[in-house]
C-alpha cells in the first residue's frame, strides 16, 4: 500500500532532514524551502497530502502568510496543519492557531511525541471525512438519506409539542434526461434542483437527496407552504437550460403520528408524489387517509396476486353476445372475476387497471386463455355446438414475442378450431404502436384467429388509421354507445360508424345495452350483435353452460 504524504515546508535544510528521517518509516514526505514553493507543492498534491508541518519563520513567504493563503481555498484549508518553530511559547503558539493551525509543536523536535501527534491528527481528519460521506450527499452537498431519518428522529423527540411536514421532490423523467443528454448534464442538474430546494424552504429545514432524483425536506409546517410555493415559483424562473422545461413533483405528507418509523413517514410523502407521476400540469399531492387506505389497498392486492394465480382464486366468466335482428346466441366474451377467501368478490375495475400497470396482467391474461381453451374442449366433448369465445388480449400482451405461438400452442394442446377463439385487443393499443400491432395480427389472422376490436370510442383513433387496421369485428365501448344513444338521432354519429364499419366488411357489436330502446335504436341502424344486462349478465361457467345446452 502506498504511505500516506505529509508535506514538509522548512527553510532550513537540517530540519527537514530531520523530520523525514522521524517520520519516512511511515510516511511519504514532501519537501519545500518556503511558503511560496509549498503552496506550489500543495496545489499539485492537495488530494494525497493529510498534514503540513510548517515552519513560521522563513524567506519568500513566512508561516503565517502560507496559512492565509490556504484558507482562501476550500479544499486546502481541510488539510491540517501543525506549526513547528522556536518561537516565544504561549505568543507564537496563539497566533498560529488564530492563523488556522491545527496543532503547535516547539523545536528543538521529540521524535516519539511528533510521531503521535502526526498519527492523532491524521486519523481523527479521516474520522471526520467518514463522518461527513456518512452525513452528506457528495454530489449535492444535501444530508444522506440515513443521517436525514436519524436528525428528523432527534428533532421530533426533542419539539414534540412542535407540527412538521415531509416534502418529496420528484424530477419526473429524470432517467431519460441522463440517457438523452448524459451523465455530467444530469448531475448539474441535480445540483442547480437541490439549490432551488435548499433556497426555497430556507435554513431551518432539514433537507437530503434520498435517491437519484428524489429530494426530501423536513421542515415546520408553518414554513411548509411558503416553502413549496416558493419552489414551484423559482423553477418556473429559473432560467438555466437544465431546468428550463423541467416536470417536477411535489408531495406533502404532514406529520400527525411522530412515533411511528421515520422511514415510514418518508414513505408516504414518497407513495403521494407517486401518484401524480406522468399527469400532466399537476404538480403537487398531499397526503391523507382515503389516499392511505387506496395504496394500502392496492399494496394488499399487488402482495396476493400471485398466490391467488396459484390457488386459481380467479374465475373465469362469460357473457353472452346476442344478434340484434333474431336475438339468437352468436359467441360470448370471457371475463376474469377474483373470488378472494378474506375479501370475498373483487370488482375487476379495482385489480385489473393496477396489474396493468404492475405488468402483471399478462400472467393473468394467460390464465383466462388456458381456462376458456380447456373449457371449448370440454364443451366439444359434451357435444355442444361450439360458439366463438373472445378473450382479451392487453396491451402488454401484443409486445410479447412469443404471443403467436402462445396462441398456438394453446390451439394445438386443445384440438380446438381458432375461429372459436376471438381475440380482443383494445382500441388504444393500437394508437400507441400500430406498425407492431398489425404485423402480429396479420399472423394471427393468417393462422384463422378472429380479431375483434375492442372499446372502439374511448380513445381517438384516427379514420386513416382505421382503414389499414386489420380487424375482423369492431366492439363499440358502452360509454360511447350510451352518449350516442342519449342524443337525437340527427346529432349522433353512432350510425355514421355502424355503415362505415360495414363498408369495410366487419361486423359490429354493441357493448353495455341494457334497455329495449338501446336495442330498437341499435336494430334499427343495422348494428349486428348486442351485448349487455338487457340480454344476460357475466355467469359462472356451469350455468353459461346452461345457455348452451338451451341453444344446441
Amino acid at each position: 500500500m502506498h504511505k500516506k504524504q505529509i508535506l514538509v515546508v522548512e527553510d532550513n535544510e537540517f530540519n527537514r532532514e530531520m523530520l523525514k528521517e522521524i517520520l519516512s518509516d511511515e510516511y511519504d514526505v514532501l519537501e519545500a524551502e518556503n511558503g511560496k514553493i509549498g503552496l506550489e507543492v500543495l496545489s499539485q498534491n492537495k488530494e494525497s497530502i493529510q498534514l503540513i508541518l510548517l515552519d513560521v519563520m522563513m524567506p519568500v513567504m513566512g508561516g503565517f502568510a502560507f496559512l492565509d493563503e490556504m484558507r482562501k481555498d476550500e479544499e486546502l484549508s481541510l488539510i491540517p496543519v501543525i506549526v513547528t518553530t522556536q518561537g516565544d511559547g504561549e505568543e507564537s503558539e496563539i497566533a498560529s492557531l488564530e492563523h488556522g493551525a491545527i496543532d503547535f509543536v516547539p523545536k528543538p523536535y521529540r521524535a516519539q511525541v511528533l510521531k503521535h501527534r502526526v498519527a492523532s491528527i491524521i486519523k481523527l481528519r479521516e474520522t471526520a471525512a467518514m463522518v461527513n460521506q456518512f452525513k452528506y450527499d457528495a454530489l449535492t452537498g444535501l444530508y444522506t438519506k440515513e443521517y436525514f431519518y436519524r436528525t428528523i428522529r432527534q428533532c421530533l423527540d426533542d419539539n414534540p409539542e412542535k407540527d412538521y411536514t415531509i416534502l418529496c421532490c420528484n424530477i419526473e423523467n429524470f432517467k431519460l434526461y441522463n440517457d438523452t443528454y448524459g451523465r455530467e448534464d444530469g448531475d448539474q442538474l441535480l445540483v442547480e434542483v437541490a439549490e432551488l430546494l435548499r433556497k426555497s424552504v430556507g435554513e431551518g429545514a432539514i433537507c437530503c437527496r434520498y435517491n437519484a432524483d428524489r429530494f426530501l425536506c423536513f421542515l415546520d409546517s408553518e414554513m411548509e407552504r411558503l416553502g413549496r410555493k416558493l419552489f414551484l415559483k423559482a423553477r418556473e424562473e429559473n432560467h438555466s437550460a437544465l431546468v428550463k422545461n423541467l416536470s417536477v413533483k411535489l408531495g406533502v405528507y404532514e406529520v400527525v403520528d411522530k412515533s411511528i418509523p421515520v422511514e415510514q413517514m418518508c414513505d408516504r410523502a414518497i407513495w403521494v408524489v407517486d401518484t401524480i407521476r406522468g399527469i400532466y400540469n399537476q404538480h403537487l399531492a398531499v397526503y391523507d387517509d382515503t389516499l392511505r387506505n387506496k395504496i394500502l389497498r392496492e399494496q394488499a392486492i399487488t402482495d396476493a396476486m400471485e398466490e391467488a394465480l396459484e390457488k386459481e382464486q380467479f374465475t373465469v366468466y362469460f357473457q353472452p353476445k346476442f344478434r340484434l335482428q333474431d336475438g339468437k346466441m352468436v359467441g360470448a366474451e370471457a371475463l376474469v372475476r377474483w373470488i378472494h377467501p378474506d375479501w370475498g368478490f373483487m370488482s375487476p375495475g379495482e385489480f385489473i387497471p393496477l396489474f396493468e400497470k404492475n405488468g402483471f396482467i399478462s400472467h393473468l391474461d394467460e390464465y383466462v386463455w388456458e381456462h376458456t381453451c380447456a373449457k371449448l374442449a370440454e364443451w366439444k366433448e359434451k357435444g355442444y355446438s361450439l360458439i366463438p369465445i373472445s378473450v382479451n388480449v392487453s396491451r402488454v400482451d401484443v409486445y410479447y414475442a412469443k404471443l403467436v405461438k402462445t396462441f398456438c400452442d394453446l390451439i394445438d394442446k386443445y384440438k380446438i378450431d381458432p375461429k372459436y377463439l376471438h381475440l380482443e385487443i383494445t382500441e388504444s393499443a393500437y394508437t400507441e404502436n400500430p406498425d407492431q400491432i398489425i404485423k402480429t395480427v396479420d399472423e394471427l389472422r393468417e393462422l384463422g384467429f378472429v380479431i375483434e376490436m375492442d372499446d372502439f370510442g374511448s380513445g381517438y383513433s384516427s379514420l386513416n388509421m382505421f382503414s389499414q387496421m386489420s380487424i375482423d369485428i369492431l366492439k363499440i365501448d358502452m360509454a360511447f354507445i350510451r352518449s350516442e344513444l342519449s342524443k337525437p338521432e340527427e346529432r349522433s354519429i353512432l350510425s355514421d360508424i355502424i355503415n362505415m364499419a360495414h363498408r369495410m366488411e366487419l361486423k359490429v357489436v354493441a357493448e353495455g345495452v341494457e334497455t329495449d330502446d338501446q336495442k330498437n335504436r341499435l336494430q334499427t341502424m343495422v348494428c349486428d350483435y348486442a351485448q349487455g344486462y338487457l340480454y344476460a349478465k357475466p355467469m359462472p361457467a356451469d350455468e353459461f353452460e346452461g345457455w348452451m345446452n338451451q341453444a344446441k
